[in-house]
């Protein structure tokens, strides 16, 4: 995923900390997962084709839809009914993502302070939940009574969290000082 040059400076710098003696234990990022749930929206048709272009603008892939697993009265949703739209990147989407998210969505985001490293899981993935989708360039900024968040999964082979939390602050992901 990441090029031969991003991955030995990950490699150089985690490789003091964690013992690793080839460039291939370190840690990579697999995958990045963007989700969105669409609930109430469901019915207006509009609306949910807005959402659909504007994830698959900002994430450069269209977005499969997600079907409900179970009928649940009290939302009012049936079994096979659309609740949520996914888009899976990898390769050198998923960087260009990355780099995005790192370099321009984090500093255009509204009182942004730096992410919780408690965001990290015990198997080293990280989920990040984006309020407004408006922060990215790819979207039109004269349409801001339809915004809406989304979460974004991003999937290593980190053993640890630890690992993990290194192998991000190496990434330059900004993190709270706790």
């Amino acid at each position: 995923m990441a090029t031969a040059t991003e991955h030995k400076k990950t490699f150089d710098a985690l490789k003091g900390d964690f013992g690793y003696t080839s460039p291939m234990q370190a840690p990579k990022v697999v995958k990045i997962v963007v989700s969105i749930g669409v609930g109430k929206v469901n019915k207006d048709k509009k609306r949910l084709e807005l959402i659909v272009d504007r994830l698959a603008r900002i994430t450069g892939q269209a977005p499969a839809p997600r079907a409900a697993k179970k009928a649940i009265a009290n939302f009012k949703s049936r079994v096979g009914d659309i609740v949520g739209y996914q888009v899976t990147l990898r390769g050198v989407r998923a960087d260009n993502f990355l780099q995005k998210l790192i370099h321009i969505v984090f500093p255009r985001t509204k009182d942004f302070r730096g992410l919780n490293p408690k965001a990290i899981d015990e198997m080293g993935n990280i989920t990040l939940g984006i309020k407004e989708h408006v922060v990215f360039p790819e979207t039109a900024d004269e349409e801001l009574k339809d915004v809406f968040g989304f979460a974004i999964t991003i999937v290593t082979t980190a053993r640890t969290r630890d690992e993990s939390l290194a192998f991000f602050r190496a990434l330059r992901f900004p993190f709270k000082k706790v």
